[in-house]
């Protein structure tokens, strides 16, 4: 695995990390020092193939890709692009709802991120606050462990709160095994 660094006008492709750190020293600029090159050798070794963007200063930024070109011209010419993952957008979705509502009767652990209305008492307005609300409970599916947090909380809370879809980042559920 090859390294593309790119400061302005300035770029290397080197063979490893101690040769893009060498090439980073002879910047002034940049300012290299410990905890850079610890960060920068962490990303090399990482499984992670998106370019990564350092901060110099204000509005700017040096770049580190990962490559198998052997050379700068196959570099240019895209010759060595790394073949994208199977898994897209809409396959990741599409197994996050089929998780959601694979039936597995049980008990589920439910988290639930919402704004909750709640009245501030020296002001007498009302506000909405960022509220996690966890819970054990037995449920069919993901699906019903979400129905049953939110039928909770709608009865017990200001019917002006906004909870987030079920599909989305604010709710996670885990199965925690057979009910008896």
């Amino acid at each position: 695995m090859n390294l593309y660094l790119r400061y302005f006008d300035r770029e290397a492709l080197v063979q490893n990390v101690d040769q893009a750190i060498d090439f980073l020293a002879s910047i002034p600029e940049i300012g290299m020092n410990e905890d850079l090159e610890a960060d920068i050798r962490d990303y090399v070794a990482s499984d992670v193939y998106y370019p990564k963007r350092y901060k110099v200063r204000q509005r700017v930024y040096f770049i580190i890709i990962k490559t198998t070109a052997d050379n700068m011209m196959d570099f240019k010419q895209k010759k060595a692009v790394r073949p994208v993952p199977a898994m897209d957008k809409q396959s990741i979705a599409a197994s996050t709802v089929t998780r959601l509502t694979e039936q597995l009767p049980g008990w589920y652990e439910g988290e639930l991120d919402f704004k909750r209305v709640v009245m501030v008492p020296s002001t007498g307005k009302h506000e909405y606050r960022d509220t996690h609300f966890a819970v054990h409970c037995k449920a069919n599916s993901g699906q019903d462990c979400y129905n049953r947090i939110v039928d909770h909380l709608r009865s017990r809370v200001d019917s002006r709160s906004q909870f987030p879809s079920a599909k989305g980042k604010n709710f996670h559920f885990r199965y925690l095994g057979m009910w008896k």
